[in-house]
Order: C-alpha cells, then sequence, then structure tokens
C-alpha cells in the first residue's frame, strides 16, 4: 500500500510524514521546503502477529507495510505550473490513495500560506488543482478517443463515458465521487486521475483539542462539514505529538498515550482508515520459519490469497487449511484446534476472512 502526503504548504505534512517513518525528511517552517517527494517504508502494527510470534518462536517475523511518500505542497495555480506544481502533481499520481493533511490550529507561530487557518478554504483549493490538472487530462485523452473513434465504435463509447466525468469535475465534482457503472469505473481506470484517488483527510490538530476535536476544535468541524458529502475517511491527528511519540520506545509511548487520554497512535489510526478506505484486509501465516501479515483485498478468494505468497501457490492449489486467529489463540496451538474440529479445509471458492491464520496445500 502506497499513501501520498499532501496539503498546503505549512500544514504539518512533513512533520507527520517525519514521525510516521522516523525518516528525517526536512520540516522547516518555509513554503516548498519539500521538493522531491521523501519515501518510508513502515511495518504496519499488528498485536496479532507480536502474539503468534510468542507462540510459534519463529526464525523470521514479517508485518504488513506501508509506504508514505511526502509530496511537496501544493498551492493555488499549480495545476498551471505554480511552485512547481506539475512536478508535484504528477508524483500523485502513482500512490495507491492521499493522506490530505488539513490545519486545524490556530496561532501565528507557524506560518499559513493563506494567512489565515480556514479548513474548507484549503480544503477546496487542493481539490480544485487535482480537478483543473485531471480536466486537462481527459480533454486530451477525450479528442484522442473520438479521433480513433472513425474506425473504432468502442473508442467512441469510451469518449462518452470521459466527457460524462469531466462535465463533473466541470461542477466541481471529484471523479472519486461521480456515480459510474461497473463498465464506465473500468473505463475510468484507464486515466490515472488525480481527484479519483481515494482521499483520507487528516485534520493536524493541537494537543489540547486531540481527544475531542469533533467538540473542542472549530477548524475540526468545519473540515467535517466541508467533506462531508464525499466518500472519505476523516482522521485528527497532532504532528507535532507524533513527533514526541516517534523519540520514545513502545513502553513510554503506551504511558505518554495514556497520559493524553488516547487509545493508540496516529500512526494506528491512519493505518486503519487507509484499510477501510480501500477495502483491505490482512491473512497471517504462522511456523518456525516465519510468522507473516498479508495484505489482500476484501473478497479474495483462497487460490488468489496464495498467489500473494507464490504464483505457484495459486496454481496448484489444492486447499486452504484455515483456523481464526482467536480460537488459535485460544486453544495455544494448531493440534489443539484441530481436535476441538476448529480446523477448517476450504476450497477455491472459500473468501478470506481477515485474521484468518492458513496453511495452503498445493501441488505443481
Amino acid at each position: 500500500m502506497k499513501l501520498g502526503i499532501i496539503g498546503l504548504p505549512n500544514v504539518g505534512k512533513s512533520t507527520l510524514f517525519n514521525a510516521l517513518t522516523k525518516a528525517g525528511a526536512e520540516s522547516a517552517n518555509y513554503a516548498f521546503c519539500t521538493i522531491d517527494p521523501n519515501v518510508g517504508v513502515v511495518p504496519v502494527p499488528d498485536e496479532r502477529i507480536d502474539r503468534l510470534a510468542e507462540l510459534y518462536h519463529p526464525k523470521k517475523t514479517t508485518y504488513a507495510t506501508v509506504e508514505f511518500v511526502d509530496i511537496a505542497g501544493l498551492v493555488r495555480g499549480a495545476s498551471k505550473g505554480e511552485g512547481l506544481g506539475n512536478k508535484f502533481l504528477s508524483h500523485i499520481r502513482e500512490v495507491d490513495a492521499v493522506v490530505h493533511v488539513v490545519r486545524c490550529f490556530g496561532g501565528s507561530k507557524i506560518i499559513h500560506v493563506e494567512d489565515t487557518v480556514d479548513p474548507a478554504r484549503d480544503v477546496e483549493t487542493i481539490n480544485t488543482e487535482l480537478i483543473l490538472s485531471d480536466i486537462e487530462l481527459l480533454e486530451r485523452q477525450i479528442d484522442k478517443l473520438t479521433k480513433q473513434g472513425k474506425g473504432d465504435k468502442s473508442a467512441l463509447a469510451d469518449a462518452a463515458v470521459l466527457k460524462k466525468i469531466c462535465d463533473e469535475l466541470y461542477k466541481g465534482v471529484p471523479a472519486r465521487n461521480v456515480e459510474l457503472s461497473d463498465e464506465e469505473a473500468e473505463v475510468l481506470k484507464t486515466v490515472p486521475l488525480l481527484s479519483g484517488k481515494p482521499v483520507i483527510y487528516c485534520a493536524n490538530v493541537s494537543e489540547e483539542d486531540i481527544t475531542r476535536p469533533d467538540t473542542d476544535n472549530p477548524y475540526f468541524v468545519a473540515l467535517t462539514e466541508a467533506v462531508k458529502g464525499e466518500n472519505a475517511e476523516i482522521i485528527s491527528v497532532c504532528a507535532e505529538t507524533e513527533a514526541e511519540l516517534g523519540e520514545l520506545d513502545p513502553e513510554e509511548q503506551q504511558a505518554y498515550l495514556e497520559d493524553l487520554g488516547v487509545a493508540e497512535t496516529g500512526l494506528s489510526k491512519l493505518i486503519r482508515a487507509s484499510y477501510a478506505l480501500l477495502g483491505l484486509i490482512s491473512f497471517l501465516t504462522a511456523g518456525e520459519p516465519e510468522v507473516r501479515a498479508w495484505t489482500i483485498k476484501r473478497g479474495t478468494k483462497a487460490p488468489q490469497a496464495a498467489g500473494k505468497i507464490h504464483t505457484d501457490f495459486e496454481r496448484g492449489f489444492i486447499r486452504a487449511e484455515v483456523v481464526p486467529y482467536a480460537a488459535l489463540i485460544e486453544k495455544g496451538s494448531l493440534a489443539a484446534c484441530k481436535e476441538a474440529g476448529l480446523v477448517r479445509s476450504e476450497g477455491k471458492e472459500y473468501i478470506m476472512n481477515d485474521g484468518d491464520v492458513v496453511l495452503f496445500r498445493f501441488n505443481v
């Protein structure tokens, strides 16, 4: 999973990126501090992997991972090249989803590129630039398909779908919110639209508002109101607090979170929102050689899940021996689960569940 962190300059993108990845990306109080995107790969915190490792004592423990890309701040006019915008916009096309960081704290200590804090305006600024860039791309593609359509009816049909999307973009509707049939959605996949990316709005709040931003922070309330019609996730973090947490060991982190009255880190919150937004789950494999989490799309069948491990597993799939994670932990071993009749033998039509602990049988 590859997530691009975007937003206006100076809203806390690089501070959050550093906190999430401990990658040491430069963060400073001036616009366009980030020019080339910083990239960090982070293991997905998963207590299930920790517990299975305690059970199996494996030689290797492997968590699922998320790749974060810190993309430079966008400004009004980015779609026309303002602030080196075209270069920055191209980086967004390469990610699975965007984390749109929005400033939701006051004060004059950190300068704002628009001089005032206004989450609704800031969101509109970024979305408008993404939409304008998409319109330019779609118009070129529609023109190309229309010319092809003289001898190709399917090209004309595709052009009509893209024009439908373009008409909605002109109204200010992001591509991800345009209602499409399954066939039309397939056409949309052929064009890498920026406003078509799934989005998580990440409100950067002050530490004082971290526990109840929905009631204590008017900026967060304004952001929620501004994006309520979108198919998007909304979370709140304090980038500054996350940076401080990143300097602590796990036990100290837990104590700090308890002092703040917060249940989880911003990283956990963001990853949970990302999995929900993209429809992802994890199945688990466990044994003495390795305990590992594997990320798949919700609805994936057993042979395709096996293929995530190795193509031979999918090609020669026989069956999947499945036990729910909770049952395995409760009984303490796979043998005990078999005795209790908790291990199921599943075939090619089995749809994987989050937390399935699986042994795939195959023959090539």
